[in-house]
């Protein structure tokens, strides 16, 4: 029986046993309140805790997330500083969650996050809304990742893990992550204005969702389209779907849902979404048109001024993420007289594009919380 209860407890220390949330997880609260905290065993230079916390939905309601708050073993001398890290594309299955994947060994933004660790650094992980958690992920909405991601912080500064409860934050995202940390960091001054924002690191950034869209039809990645589609009909369950799709274009739907990304990349490469719609017209269009065309906006980054310094880090030849709307984005914030750093890298493909970014990344978030002062290339 003692062997069977060691077992019990390693599974839910690992996130691997998650049920439906309790009425007590749901109900009451306010934003990065700490719901539970479990230590998780994983494979990191750190001492990992698993965390459920509270947050807002889209529409500003409130839902329980999960995360993973990491301490580095040899934490340097002074008050941690804590990194608040967007995870890039993981999937839409509950699997697929970051937390998951660390206890598993498996999660490839490891690395990035044990180079923060070994610099010193505490990192909070979060899983994002419905991955990992009960209901649906609603993948690279703005509000709800921000959300997240700016409640991921406020519940790291809220254990008892050696994380001050005011101390300095900075946000890191890269892909999806750089969709979420930008966004966060555009919502910081009004959603947690209490955070000592100091800087945020966004690369990228998939900050015009329409652009992107068009850029991935037909393309190696089509496949993560669906996560887009899915996450929209999450966050907007009054969006016809259903009834644009075809037969196929709903059960590819169906099917990613409980896919991770390696199995959606490697099952849909060059789907073009003309043969998912019923009357032939590709996704795109309808994005152009109502009830979608709102909804698609809203998700656009760039619309709000950023407080805290951003580099923003893409490669030119990027094959997931168009280059072209990071630039604009960089337009718009500088127009709105943010601080932003922007640095376009010639390493090819998303993929490769995301060595350099994090290489850059270390040194800048290094130079905000020691305060000195960011680089802006507006000028």
């Amino acid at each position: 029986m003692r062997s069977v209860l060691v077992i019990l407890v390693g599974l839910l220390a690992g996130g691997l046993l998650v049920g439906p949330a309790s009425a007590d997880e749901t109900a009451g609260g306010d934003p990065g309140d700490v719901v539970s905290a479990v230590p998780l065993p994983a494979p990191l230079p750190g001492r990992a805790t698993r965390v459920l916390y509270r947050s807002t939905d889209t529409a500003g309601r409130p839902n329980t997330v999960s995360g993973t708050v990491i301490v580095p073993l040899a934490p340097p001398p002074g008050p941690l500083r804590l990194v608040s890290y967007a995870a890039g594309t993981q999937g839409l299955a509950d699997r697929c969650a970051p937390s998951r994947q660390f206890a598993a060994g498996t999660e490839y933004e490891a690395p990035f996050v044990s180079t923060l660790l070994t610099a010193g650094f505490a990192v909070a992980v979060t899983d994002y809304e419905g991955l990992g958690t009960p209901g649906e992920h609603t993948y690279v909405n703005r509000a709800a990742t921000a959300h997240a991601v700016l409640d991921m912080a406020r519940a790291a500064q809220a254990l008892d893990v050696g994380v001050p409860a005011d101390g300095p934050v900075a946000l890191a995202g890269y892909s999806q992550g750089g969709g979420a940390s930008a966004a966060a960091a555009e919502l910081a001054p009004s959603y947690a204005p209490e955070l000592d924002l100091v800087g945020a690191y966004a690369g990228a950034v998939p900050a015009d969702l329409a652009a992107v869209a068009a850029f991935l039809d037909g393309k190696p990645g089509a496949g993560l389209l669906a996560y887009a589609v899915n996450g929209f009909r999450a966050a907007y369950p009054d969006l016809p779907v259903d009834e644009v799709l075809n037969d196929r274009g709903r059960a590819i739907l169906a099917e990613t849902r409980d896919q991770c990304t390696g199995d959606t990349v490697a099952r849909y490469p060059g789907t073009r979404t003309a043969t998912l719609t019923r009357d032939g017209r590709p996704l795109t269009d309808y994005l152009d048109e109502e009830p979608f065309r709102t909804r698609v906006e809203e998700q656009r980054i760039g619309a709000r001024t950023p407080e805290a310094p951003v580099l923003i880090v893409h490669s030119v030849a990027d094959d997931i993420v168009p280059f072209d709307q990071d630039r604009e984005l960089v337009e718009r914030w500088c127009a709105r007289g943010a601080t932003v750093q922007f640095v376009p890298t010639p390493v090819p493909t998303h993929v490769g594009g995301a060595v350099p970014g994090f290489a850059a990344a270390v040194p800048f978030l290094e130079g905000r919380f020691a305060g000195r002062e960011a680089v802006s290339t507006c000028d």
